[in-house]
Parts: C-alpha cells; structure tokens; sequence
C-alpha cells in the first residue's frame, strides 16, 4: 500500500495570517503563521476558547474567507487568491457544512432542505430527489421528508443537516461547533454519528469545538491559543497541558 504523504493531503495550510482592520485605524492580527496539513480520512478537532482564532481558521479552511497571507491548499489546489464567485463554488463543490444553528429554511420541507445544495450545481431534480432521500435514509429520516423543520426534535434537525452536508458527496464535512444547541444525549448521538460516517465511509471531517469532552470524539486535536498552534496531536488524556 502506497504510503501517504503530504501530497495527498485535503488540507494544508502553510504560513496562514490573517487581520482584520479595526475602527480606530490600523489592523488587528488574529492568526499567527498556522502550519498544518490534514489527510484523508482522518477526523480532527480543532479546539480552542472563545477569542482564540479557531473560527477565523475555520472561515478559511471552509473557503469562506482568504488570509492575509500564507498559501491555503484545498485538494492540492491553491485557493487563497480566488474570487468570491469562485470560492462559493469551491465550497458547494468540495466541503459539507454543518453549522451549530443547523441553518434549515423552516417553510422548506426536510426533503427541500437536503436537495438545496444540489440545486446550486445545476443537477436534475430526478437526481437531487434520489439523493436527498438516500440520504435522510442514512441518518435514520427517510419517513420524515414531508415535515419543516419546526415540527422536529433539535438532534433530527441536526440529523437533517448532516443528510444536507453529504447529499454533494464531500470527502470533508466541516463541522462548526454542531452539539452547541443539543442536550448532552442528543449531542452524544451526533457526534457518534460523525465517528460511524468517519469510520464507514472515510470522509474527513473538521470539527470546530471549544470543549475538550467534545473534542475527544476527534483522532486528532489541534489546539489555538491566541492565534497560534499549541498543541498537534493525538487526543491527550485530559486538557490540563493544554
């Protein structure tokens, strides 16, 4: 078996800064020259508290915003210097989303809500409904796809974006802190969820978090503190050292 290397990897990012202009003049730096790649199949945390950068990391690992310099490979294709118009399509194309506040049109159905992403790509209805419906049944909702989203529990509602976030068939599902509006039990299935698609399909997945308990669901945590990289590795037994 071909050994991998950092070639293959879906993700690297190589010396990524980023600012933001502030009101009084002049610029505040919140990333500091982040190093990392992430390969295929693996499945990965990224932790770090509130002010930390991991969401402006995630921004741009999600194409949804460009450092202020260092080069963002998605795939082995340098995407920081494209266009908006481009970059939405790099994000439609290639990455699954699945958001905190699971972002479901309420007076769209369940089934309306999983085929929204393949509409963007111009796809057949015949063939968005085949994978909407493929894929609801995969996370256990194939006898919900007349509902809106109101009328389901908060753990379906996130089922339903997962169902969303594979119906384009991404190798990487980017998820952003997606047990934040679950109770502990729902928040437990959802993430074992994640763990079995992990496991049985390959797809990496990112998973934004500020908890450890969260985190340790992951193989692999990086951990931001004050806009740089303090930890790399595998998950450690407890966050003292972290």
């Amino acid at each position: 078996m071909k050994k991998k290397s950092a070639q293959d990897a879906i993700i690297s990012l190589k010396n990524i800064n980023k600012s933001f202009p502030i009101e009084l003049g002049g610029e505040q730096q919140v990333l500091f020259d982040i190093n990392f790649t992430i390969m295929p199949g693996e499945f990965v945390a990224i932790m770090g508290p509130s002010g930390s950068g991991k969401s402006t990391c995630m921004n741009i690992i999600g194409a949804l915003d460009t450092p202020t310099s260092g080069v963002y490979e998605l795939y082995g294709r340098d995407v920081t210097g494209l266009t908006p118009d481009e970059l939405a399509t790099v994000r439609n194309e290639h990455i699954g989303f699945v958001f905190q506040q699971f972002n479901l049109l309420p007076k769209r159905s369940v089934l309306d809500n999983v085929m929204l992403p393949l509409m963007y790509r111009g796809m057949h209805m015949d063939e968005r409904v085949r994978r909407a419906r493929e894929m609801l049944k995969r996370v256990g909702l194939e006898n919900f796809e007349s509902y809106l989203p109101t009328q389901l529990s908060g753990g379906m509602k996130q089922r339903v974006a997962i169902a969303r976030a594979l119906a384009g068939e991404p190798k990487l599902i980017l998820a952003d802190e997606p047990t934040g509006a679950l109770d502990s039990k729902m928040g437990h299935d959802i993430l074992q969820f994640f763990k079995q698609l992990n496991k049985d399909l390959g797809i990496t997945i990112v998973m934004i978090t500020h908890e450890f308990d969260i985190a340790k669901y992951a193989n692999r945590l990086i951990h931001i503190r004050d806009g740089k990289i303090n930890y790399d590795g595998a998950i450690p037994r407890n966050d003292n050292n972290l």
